[in-house]
């Protein structure tokens, strides 16, 4: 009787896979591959009565064997709180993790998407499928720990391939405790969120948990409302230095010589943004979130920034309190979490959004001049313009929705952008939002 073998590729002839499967039973470290059916299996020791069988003419069942599959089967669940279960499979750490779930659709800058601190509450799903295969290395920080709850991603890259890497995505995420998972349908997802709007999300590799307790877990937890600056922000005042490296200046001879004095609040700055203002010319104090306006008007600084941050700024009013005391005194800037706080201190409202703005691929519009940029974003909140008194301009607006994207107030000596200048790794368009701080702490000082 002539032996069979089940669970092959039917294009593959019975004595092609006889013979295949005799020499791999005598060789454990061979690796099998039967013809185009993609099905490879390492083995683990030599199994003499699986040989004794095939030569015997029995049948053989690839189940049954004891053999490693050279691929992870899925071990995590991303519960959403609309009920819909996502098997995956987790890289980096392990556990259970609570967030809001935001898709971002940037095609490239994983690390400075990982260390920024407006994501700090928040799991990130990429929509560009292949991440990880420029690993990561300690020049492309944003911050000095990463605060976001967890990374979603299509296809992980199972090796790094650039000159500056220095550790695997996976490794990297491992040791600061944050929890990843990929082979899971992003498109699926995304395409839910923006039906629906970011959703609450449970990540967990955790076997003894159900899917109930983890979508109870989601159903319990809530973003809005909740001070997230604070946990992000510096502890003490520290002074800046560092520009941007010679290596990555794209704006070379174009920078004011001057010297000005800026005092940066702290709401989860990136680091890029310090580097900007310091290559502008600036020397810059970074404060706490919670320094005295009193405290920063008594060092009486040629211009006052107010950063990015996590969250909703009508969660933070002793912020919205410290940009009162301060607008009229001196220029200020604002960035994000800033432009937000700025739109409420003037008397205007802000409104969670359906989904938020994320990614490095968003047109605005500078309704000045017309100028169009391409812009990074990340936010979850926007000012609503109809709630701003007279006198307070929208100079920009986001092309993809109309959203407010920035303000100006000429005669309280303010401007603001609800998205990010420095955008690192790019796109550099709206650099030029820091050379209008320069000019307007000039202009002050005349």
């Amino acid at each position: 009787m002539a032996a069979t073998v089940s669970k092959f590729c039917p294009t593959t002839t019975l004595e092609n896979i006889k013979e295949s499967r005799l020499k791999s039973l005598r060789n454990p470290n061979m690796l099998l591959f039967s013809g185009t059916s993609a099905m490879q299996y390492r083995l683990l020791s030599t199994k003499e009565s699986n040989y004794q069988k095939l030569k015997a003419g029995s049948t053989i069942y690839a189940d049954s064997m004891d053999v490693e599959r050279p691929w992870k089967t899925s071990d995590a669940r991303l519960v959403l709180e609309d009920g819909s279960i996502w098997r995956a499979k987790s890289f980096g750490a392990t556990g259970t993790q609570v967030g809001e779930v935001v898709f971002n659709t940037s095609l490239t800058g994983y690390q400075e998407i990982l260390t920024d601190p407006s994501y700090a509450g928040q799991f990130v799903l990429m929509t560009n499928p292949h991440i990880g295969n420029t690993g990561v290395n300690p020049d492309d920080e944003e911050s000095s720990q990463c605060f976001l709850g967890g990374l979603i991603i299509r296809s992980l890259s199972i090796c790094t391939s650039n000159w500056r890497c220095t550790e695997t995505l996976g490794d990297y995420l491992a040791k600061r405790n944050i929890m990843g998972i990929y082979d899971v349908d992003t498109r699926a997802i995304t395409r839910r969120l923006r039906q629906d709007g970011s959703l609450i999300g449970v990540l967990s590799t955790d076997d003894s948990r159900t899917d109930e307790d983890l979508l109870e877990m989601a159903k319990n937890w809530n973003i809005v409302g909740v001070d997230l600056i604070t946990g992000v922000s510096c502890d003490a005042p520290y002074e800046w230095s560092e520009k941007t490296d010679s290596e990555w200046e794209f704006k070379r001879g174009q920078h004011s010589t001057g010297e000005y004095h800026v005092i940066a609040y702290d709401f989860g700055i990136k680091h890029n943004i310090l580097r900007r203002l310091t290559s502008y010319g600036c020397k810059i104090t970074v404060v706490p979130s919670t320094w005295p306006a009193s405290e920063t008007l008594k060092l009486k600084p040629d211009g006052v920034l107010f950063s990015n941050g996590p969250g909703d700024p009508a969660a933070v009013p002793y912020a919205v309190e410290t940009v009162k005391d301060i607008i009229g005194k001196v220029p200020v800037f604002g960035i994000c979490m800033g432009h937000q706080l700025i739109g409420q201190a003037l008397g205007g409202k802000t409104f969670k959004m359906k989904f938020g703005h994320h990614g490095g691929n968003h047109p605005v519009c500078d309704l000045r001049n017309g100028r169009v940029d391409i812009s990074a974003q990340n936010h979850n909140y926007a000012v609503d313009p109809a709630s701003l008194p007279e006198g307070a301009e929208v100079t920009h607006i986001n092309l993809n929705d109309n959203s407010c994207a920035g303000l100006a107030f000429p005669k309280l000596k303010l401007m603001s952008l609800q998205y990010h200048p420095e955008s690192s790794p790019g796109p550099h368009d709206s650099d030029l939002a820091f050379g209008e701080f320069i000019e307007l702490m000039k202009t002050n000082k005349v």
